[in-house]
Formats: structure tokens, sequence, C-alpha cells
């Protein structure tokens, strides 16, 4: 609970970009806290009140208490959730009611007169329940609540102390001891589960660039970096393609930047097609593209930047209602005992593609070096 509940400050929906869109969705995050707190409270206020009544009716209590049971058992849970689903601040509502939830408790402890039983249920419980939804700042702070009422309202009754429990009192506190730790662990579960899938989708969007779906630049240099590790420890080929579409930025100025974005997701597609699961295919930043293909020597690297040529050659993109063609250069390095890192392997790749462009773009150039050929791949059209 503690992860969603943290209070954030709510700006001006009219302010500075994006302000708006943060208040609602902090202000969302605080009404999913709130709804969940309701729920608990409702469980639990309702069955704390089994073991309060089964001292009352032993007590022979006045009228007045047991409406003032019902208000606090039945009655509460409801009127503590409207507040803070009108609140501008419902986070902060919310914590104040955790806080009158605790003086709640300490009074009835005392007005049960220390019953020993039913008041360690009541004060074990709440402090759970604060420990889940605020950790020990919040627990300590409502305990501190939760003893002054005590006090108070003990030295206002005369300082009845009647710490027996008869059988009907621990009857009547079994239903708390055992379904509410129960659901507050379900609880507890489900929101770890969701924060456990929120955490894979952030380590996704981290890793991943928003437009291509592909690899974002830090993750395919990380994919890069252990194939270059593995050939230093084991020897094991490997290559990279460096790519670029031709005439990039003359389409993105004749046709705009959606047609530009256009061709960048048409690219990613052909890239995932024609490439396999193990290799990996990033967007370095612009137009330029990567692939990192394990076991595989200059022969089989040169052949797949061939296919994804001639797939790209092939293709068409939908631009304002009319088919553009395009290609791609693209240059390939192969991993070598002279390539001394991530860098130099990089800067083969670069020099093959600048030699692809140079030669009349549409074409494969392959770099020289020990594991494979000196000579360019490829042909234009």
């Amino acid at each position: 609970m503690q992860t969603e509940a943290g209070s954030s400050k709510v700006s001006n929906p009219d302010g500075g970009s994006g302000g708006g869109t943060m208040a609602t969705a902090a202000r969302d995050s605080h009404l999913r806290f709130v709804g969940r707190v309701y729920r608990l409270r409702m469980l639990g206020l309702g069955l704390g009140s089994l073991p309060v009544a089964s001292v009352l009716y032993q007590q022979g209590a006045s009228w007045w208490l047991w409406a003032l049971l019902m208000f606090s058992g039945f009655a509460w849970p409801h009127l503590a959730y409207g507040l803070a689903r009108r609140s501008l601040h419902p986070i902060h509502v919310e914590y104040a009611s955790l806080t009158a939830d605790a003086a709640m408790g300490g009074a009835w402890i005392a007005l049960m007169g220390f019953n020993l039983l039913p008041s360690a249920l009541l004060v074990s419980m709440m402090a759970m329940d604060r420990i889940s939804a605020g950790g020990w700042r919040l627990c300590l702070k409502t305990l501190a609540v939760q003893v002054a009422c005590c006090l108070a309202v003990w030295w206002m009754t005369g300082f009845r102390f009647q710490p027996a429990s008869s059988m009907l009192n621990v009857a009547a506190c079994l239903p708390m001891l055992v379904i509410y730790p129960a659901w507050l662990s379900v609880v507890n579960h489900d929101l770890a589960r969701r924060v456990r899938q929120q955490n894979r989708q952030l380590d996704q969007l981290t890793r991943t660039d928003p437009l291509t779906g592909l690899a974002n630049r830090t993750h395919w240099l990380e994919s890069a970096r252990s194939e270059w590790l593995r050939f230093q420890r084991n020897r094991r080929p490997a290559a990279l393609i460096l790519l670029d579409i031709d005439g990039f930025k003359q389409i993105n100025d004749r046709y705009g930047h959606a047609a530009g974005d256009q061709l960048l997701s048409d690219l990613a597609r052909i890239l995932q097609r024609g490439l396999r699961d193990v290799d990996t295919t990033g967007r370095l930043g612009g137009d330029e593209f990567g692939v990192v293909l394990p076991e595989t020597d200059i022969e089989r690297a040169a052949a797949v930047a061939e296919r994804l040529r001639l797939l790209a050659a092939n293709a068409h993109s939908e631009v304002g209602g009319e088919k553009l063609t395009w290609t791609l250069s693209l240059g390939v390095a192969a991993v070598a005992e002279d390539i001394q890192d991530i860098a130099a392997w990089m800067r083969q790749a670069d020099l093959a593609l600048y030699r692809a462009k140079s030669q009349g773009r549409n074409r494969v150039s392959v770099a020289p070096g020990r594991s494979g050929p000196a000579a360019a791949g490829g042909r234009g059209e």
C-alpha cells in the first residue's frame, strides 16, 4: 500500500506543461489507496466490533455505548471513505482517518476495562494494518494517539480494570483473528504483484525505443558488449551491422516528421521480420539502427545484411496517400582479436557504412579484418 500512497503536490491543471495530467494521476493513485483502506476498514472494524460487543454484553453496557459501537464499527468506514473521496487531498484525509481509527481503538480498550484478549487483538491488528498502509512511521504515530486516547478515557471512566477474558470473549475474537490477517495478506500480495508488474514494464520502457519498439541505444550497446566479452573468453564469432535509410533527411523535409516516423516504424518491422530471435536490433539515434548477430561469421553477416537490403528495397511505405520506396545502406563488421573494445568494433562497422554511402548507397559494405574478406559486399540497383 505504501507504494501508491506517497503524497505528491497537486498542481494547477492550467499551469505548466503536464501539471494537470500529473495531478490527476496522483489523485487517481491516492483514491485507489483510499479504496483499499475502505475495504479493509469495513472488514476490520466490523469484525473488531464482535469482541467489543461481547465485553459490553457482559458489562450490561448502556444503550449509548451500543450506539457508539454501531457507529464506529459500521457507519464510520463509510463516512471516512466519503470524506476522503470528496477531498482535494484524499491521501491527507485518509491518514487522518487512520489516526481516528487508532483513537477509537484506544477508547474501546479503556471502555472494556482492558479485557486482555480483545484489547491485545485490537492493538495488534491495528498495528499490522498501519504498518501495511504507511510503515513504522505511521504505526508509531497512531500508536501514540491510541495510548493517549486510551489513558484519557480510562481516567474519565474511573480507571476500571477488568483484564479477565471469558470463553465468550475468546469466541468473539476468533473471526477477527482468523479472517482479517488472511484478507490483509491477500491485499498485500495483490499489491506486490502489481508492483512487480509495473517494475517489469518500467524496465521494458528503459530498454526500448518508444517509436520502433526495438532496443534503445543503451540496451543495444549492452548486447554488443556481451558478445564482445564472449569473444574474448571463448573466441565465439559475432558481427555488427550498422544501417540507415538513404536520403532520410530529404524524405523528412519533404513529407514531414510524421512520414519520417512512419518510415522508421516500417524499417523496424522489416528488421524484426528478417532477423533471428537471438539477434538484438536497436535504434541508435535518428535513422541509424544497429544489429548484433551472435554466433555469426562475416560471410553470414554480409548475407543477412544483403537480405535486409533487399527487403527494404522491395517494401513500400504509405506516406500522404502515396507509396514511397526507400533503400538502406549497411556496414558490417565482425569481432576480431585486433578490436580492443566496443567503440573500436562500432567504428569498423561505421566506416563500412560510410563506404557504402560513398559508393552510391543502397548497398552492403563489409569492414576488412582478420575474420573475413576485405572487399565490400552487396551491390546497388
